[in-house]
């Protein structure tokens, strides 16, 4: 059975090119239009894939070929493309950058995965000529790349442009689907990226790059490049196979301004092996319902630092269910939260104290990439012996509050953990750690969750 799915992937020749607000720009236009389009991000990443899914309305799924087998990346793409008119993924890094010099993992090993045309923004800044050269050695770099067509991004003005138009024409055969000027990103920026949509609203920021992408860029070419893409071939199998499982327990996890990294394929793992889940806050003062587990997710618990210090009855609560052997898990943000404290701009705000550590704001990252790791004691999370890939990104460091050694879960084979090479820390129950996983690529991990927590109910009946 035939499956075409119009499909794009947008690139650069390195991060800081502007392929996410190309991207946003893309998804909104498309999307204002009257086109459902289905919007991915390649690569490990929370916040681009959160304003993807705001742009498109329409939730945003990532696809990584370290975590993910061909097999799940095909799979996901096109399940979650069901129904739509065009699917778009902004990749990342350069379109050749990988974890080797053989482009392992690279946004180009992406599209070739899911046969999948690729458009490269280029930052034209200081150059006219060259670009063309940049771009034929791109569109001849490997095989099986569908180089489909170009954005020239931050040019100067029409004198620019045309002599980069005109060098295009003179040197290349890949089209130009449309040139943006110099301008300044209309979405603020922090520390990890751009600023979370959880703060503030950014639909006028989203209008106002469709706004630009309707004057400068090609709509009609890119549509036609992604509606030419090879058909997808046949159906692959579900992305959770099987019907759901019979609802056995009830999970809460923190969604707020302050903690909201989850892989939307996580959560539905959850439900699907058997989890009612149910959405809860540190930031208002208002009780939880009864629950059987908990996942804490990653954020920006630095930035409401003060606001989750004061919530002290919600902060005895979690504490309150660590100790009475509640299956939590924990990641980065969340595993900042349960500890004793977090120090940031030379202030310290108490918080859970489930674990004798302080998280203290650096100004640099201390922990950036992909992570492997091997689990070093049982758990009802992980299996001992079991490897576990995931990724972690953190400006904060930990340090021990003189306790005693911490039990923890993960030995790390790659990445930094929380210190001295490990990672998940474990207090009964309780999981917590700066390692977050993809439920994908962690097979079991739901399962167990869902299973600790069924137990749990039992227990307590």
């Amino acid at each position: 059975m035939a499956n075409p799915i119009p499909r794009i992937l947008l690139a650069g020749l390195s991060g800081g090119t502007g392929k996410t607000i190309v991207s946003l720009a893309l998804a909104r236009a498309f999307s204002r239009s009257g086109l459902a389009v289905a919007p991915f991000k390649k690569g490990p990443d929370y916040i681009d894939a959160q304003w993807l899914a705001l742009a498109a309305d329409r939730p945003c799924s990532n696809l990584d070929p370290f975590f993910h087998s061909r097999e799940v990346i095909r799979s996901l793409f096109f399940h979650r493309s069901k129904g739509a008119d065009i699917s778009l993924i902004e990749g990342n890094r350069g379109l050749f950058d990988g974890m080797d010099e053989q482009g392992s993992c690279s946004s180009a090993e992406l599209a070739r995965m899911i046969d999948c045309p690729v458009i490269l923004a280029i930052d034209c800044t200081k150059m006219t000529r060259t670009v063309a050269a940049i771009v034929q050695g791109c569109a001849g770099f490997e095989p099986g790349l569908n180089l489909a067509g170009v954005i020239l991004n931050r040019t100067a003005g029409e004198r620019h442009r045309d002599v980069l138009r005109r060098s295009m024409e003179a040197y290349s055969d890949v089209p130009v689907l449309g040139m943006l000027p110099k301008m300044k990103n209309p979405i603020p920026e922090r520390h990890m990226g751009l600023m979370s949509d959880q703060e503030y609203d950014g639909s006028a920021h989203l209008d106002a790059l469709a706004d630009l992408a309707a004057e400068w860029l090609d709509l009609d070419g890119i549509l036609k490049a992604a509606k030419a893409a090879p058909d997808f071939g046949p159906a692959p199998d579900p992305v959770f196979p099987g019907p759901p499982a019979e609802k056995t327990a009830r999970i809460g996890y923190v969604h707020d301004a302050a903690l909201w990294f989850y892989y939307p394929e996580n959560l539905e793992a959850l439900e699907h092996a058997g989890a009612e889940l149910v959405r809860l806050s540190l930031l208002d003062g208002e009780p939880w319902p009864e629950i059987d587990g908990l996942y804490l997710g990653g954020g920006f618990p630095e930035v409401f630092a003060e606001r989750i210090a004061a919530n002290r009855p919600a902060l005895r609560y979690l504490r309150s269910l660590a100790e009475s052997g509640m299956p939590i898990y924990a990641e980065c943000g969340g595993f900042m939260v349960l500890c004793d404290r977090l120090e940031i701009d030379g202030l310290s705000h108490r918080m859970a104290g489930v674990f004798p550590l302080t998280t203290s704001f650096c100004p640099r990252p201390q922990g950036l990439g992909y992570t492997e790791a091997e689990v070093v004691e049982d758990s009802v999370f992980f299996p001992r012996g079991e490897r576990v890939l995931g990724h972690e990104f953190h400006y904060s460091m930990c340090v021990s509050d003189g306790a005693a050694d911490l039990r923890h879960g993960l030995r790390m084979i790659r990445g930094q953990g929380s210190a001295l090479g490990r990672d998940g820390f474990l207090h009964k129950n309780t999981w917590a750690g700066y390692n977050h996983i993809h439920a994908l690529a962690v097979p079991g991990w739901a399962e167990r969750f869902v299973a600790a927590a069924s137990a749990r109910r039992g227990a307590a009946r």
